[in-house]
């Protein structure tokens, strides 16, 4: 028997009628072993019963005890509050929802066997609804861990329990294939691995399996990551199977542009540059991420990119996700493209009526060397004449399909080679995993002339100093921001808003000149501040996130961020990216709220020691977890069935060799693997 017996279809599962197989199917289990890849998303220790005295805060739990006091307690929620003693410390039990049976049963004296979560707060310990049994002839154990199964509507956890039991009794007949080439050195086969994390045996404690570090999850978390670098590897091969229009420029515009410009690149950026210049003289598409700490000089290896395309004579097209970003871009690059003779046109959603007729004509007829825009680049309305590169900033704004879509725009005379940037600094390994479909290229020097940025703490208490810095530095003729991490007032959150902020500002600073700008202002609005901002007309500018990146304004040396404690390191740093950019010396100020949690202080500390963006990306990695690093790049990132990050971040560097040694030796395997895994959700990349 091979294990085509768990391909068979999940109607064959007994208890799996119409109904049922098309809940499934919408979870995209369709088969058996798709059933057994549908792994449990944690566990209920059930396997014995915990003093309360030894309860742990945020841990689930049986205890066996017995009702000291029951009373209804009224308010706005009408609760039953249940005090129950087992010798070694008082628990409570919160019920909102309750009958009046249940006040009768919990009468003093009755024992409890009860299981839920506890929460340690002031009052003690404390289980808000917990399940519970009346006597001690029935106590909640089981013989293992209880598994817990990722579900929707009308799936209970019983049924997921009674289907993979099924399940697990054809895995035991019928194995999968091992096809990991080292599989014999694991400590677990594939079988066992999926038997142990759908059934823990007896005696399997949670504290590895909580960590993630199991051997079983191990063996498992690498066979994902493995399939899931062998998809995006698959979708590069594809990308470079296509024909690209070969670019060999003889520099001329870089030249002119090079000697118009006060400083000379650095050492990082002239290697990056003959990297993709290697790249572009390929009859094969470029796909090269160049990444970059804050203010390292992205944007002009950008530009000489697009200006060796130009001098070849094809178009450039260069896509930024938000329009304030877009209309930076469009500035440098005028003041850079417009004295060479090089026309530039901008297109986005706001464009209408004549305006935009012209300007798709324009780019229509390649009149338009260089185009810059948002994502309106990629509707079908827009043709190019011959688009050649493919500049995208900020690639973890956009989606896999919409870098395709623009991509497609060039297919006449081949794909267009592609270059995207990123101001977010990614720690290596994470990088062969966010970005493998991507040759990466790093700029990892600062050009001359930027000054470090110092940081400081300054708990809110303090606020009436740091008004009165921002005030000394304005009058004195330097600019600052005051980044405020919401617009308007918000009962949720305990934020001074941009508005208000800019109001009492204006009040307690009456003789400095201060603008606001945030999300909700139209275009035109925000580039009539930025503007006055840029120009001086404003010496303190209010502003939110927003400001995040693309903005340069370079006598602006000091900013202030308001509740910095909200926000990842990562955005922290772009944030103070937008000052430092001239010689004087520049200030951060993270202005925090009272009281500070300890991880709250080690990652505002982190701010406080490092300028690198490489080091602080490693932090946030470690203090935070991937979230923020790669939440918003949904191109290419699956959600993960087992594997975890980072607590499986030393697996991605063994991966990523493991992947290219199949693909050379085991392509078969490589099409297994991604089929075992992923299945139809590799479309995850182009949807």
């Amino acid at each position: 028997m091979t294990d085509q017996t768990l391909r068979t279809s999940i109607s064959s599962l007994r208890g799996v009628g119409p109904k049922l197989r098309l809940r499934l199917e919408d979870l995209a289990i369709d088969t058996v072993e798709a059933l057994l890849f549908h792994f449990p998303l944690r566990y209920q220790d059930r396997t014995r019963v915990t003093p309360i005295g030894a309860l742990q805060d945020g841990i689930e739990a049986v205890v066996c005890a017995e009702v000291r006091a029951a009373s209804v307690v009224p308010g706005r929620r009408r609760s039953l509050i249940v005090k129950v003693d087992d010798g070694t410390g008082l628990l409570t039990l919160r019920f909102f929802h309750f009958r009046q049976t249940q006040v009768q049963q919990m009468k003093p004296g009755v024992r409890l066997s009860l299981f839920g979560q506890c929460r340690r707060g002031n009052a003690g310990a404390e289980i808000v609804h917990p399940e519970y049994r009346i006597g001690e002839d029935n106590p909640l154990l089981d013989q293992a861990l209880t598994p817990i199964y990722p579900t929707v509507e009308g799936i209970g956890q019983a049924v997921w329990r009674r289907l993979t039991d099924q399940a697990l009794s054809q895995l035991t007949r019928s194995p999968p294939e091992d096809l990991l080439e080292d599989a014999a050195d694991e400590q677990f086969s594939l079988a066992e691995a999926i038997n142990y994390l759908h059934r823990p045996p007896p005696g399997a404690t949670l504290e590895a399996i909580r960590a993630w570090r199991h051997p079983a999850q191990l063996r498992l978390a690498k066979e994902e990551l493995l399939a899931h670098q062998l998809s995006m590897r698959d979708l590069r091969a594809k990308e470079r199977a296509f024909k690209a229009p070969v670019i060999n420029s003889n520099g001329e515009f870089q030249r002119r542009l090079l000697s118009r410009l006060p400083f000379e690149p650095t050492g990082a950026q002239t290697r990056v540059l003959e990297e993709i210049a290697s790249d572009l003289n390929q009859p094969v598409p470029m796909l090269r991420l160049v990444q970059g700490d804050v203010g390292s000089g992205k944007t002009l290896v950008a530009a000489l990119a697009a200006l060796a395309a130009i001098d070849a004579g094809y178009q450039v097209a260069l896509m930024a996700p938000t329009e304030l970003l877009a209309e930076q871009h469009l500035r440098n690059f005028s003041d850079w493209f417009v004295p060479l003779g090089i026309e530039i046109t901008w297109l986005s959603g706001k464009v209408k009526g004549k305006q935009r007729s012209a300007t798709l004509d324009n780019i229509a007829t390649g009149q338009a060397r260089l185009v810059v825009g948002t994502h309106a680049l990629f509707q079908d309305a827009v043709i190019f004449h011959r688009l050649a590169l493919v500049i995208i900033d900020e690639q973890h704004r956009f989606g896999v399909h919409q870098r395709l879509a623009l991509t497609q725009k060039g297919e006449d005379q081949g794909m267009p080679h592609q270059l995207v940037l990123t101001a977010t600094p990614i720690p290596r390994t994470l990088s062969m995993l966010a970005y493998a479909d991507l040759d990466c290229s790093i700029i990892d020097e600062l050009p001359p002339g930027r000054t470090p940025v110092t940081t400081s703490l300054v708990d809110n208490q303090r606020r009436s100093d740091v008004i009165d810095r921002v005030g000394n530095a304005c009058r004195e003729g330097r600019q600052a921001y005051w980044v405020c991490t919401i617009i308007e007032e918000s009962e949720a959150l305990d934020a001074r808003p941009a508005e208000t902020t800019a109001e009492m500002l204006k009040e307690q600073l009456p003789d400095v000149s201060i603008g606001l700008i945030h999300g909700r202002l139209s275009s035109a609005e925000k580039e009539a501040v930025m503007g006055a901002f840029k120009a001086g007309d404003i010496a303190l500018l209010v502003a939110t996130t927003v400001i995040e990146v693309g903005v340069d304004v370079p006598n602006a040396s000091l900013m202030i961020i308001e509740n910095p404690e909200r926000l990842g390191l990562a955005q922290l740093h772009q944030l103070r990216g937008r000052v430092g950019r001239g010689a004087t010396a520049s200030f951060c100020v993270l202005l925090y709220q009272t009281p500070l949690s300890q991880n709250g202080k080690l990652r505002l500390n982190v701010m406080r020691e490092s300028n690198d963006g490489f080091f602080i990306a490693e932090e946030d990695l470690r203090l935070r977890g991937p979230g923020e690093l790669l939440g918003t790049r949904q191109t290419g990132l699956m959600t993960f069935r087992v594997a975890q990050l980072p607590e499986h971040e030393d697996l991605l560097e063994e991966v990523s060799h493991v992947a290219e040694r199949i693909e050379r030796l085991y392509p078969e395997n490589a099409q297994r693997l991604m089929d075992r895994w992923t299945g139809e959700r590799r479309a995850f990349a182009r949807v």
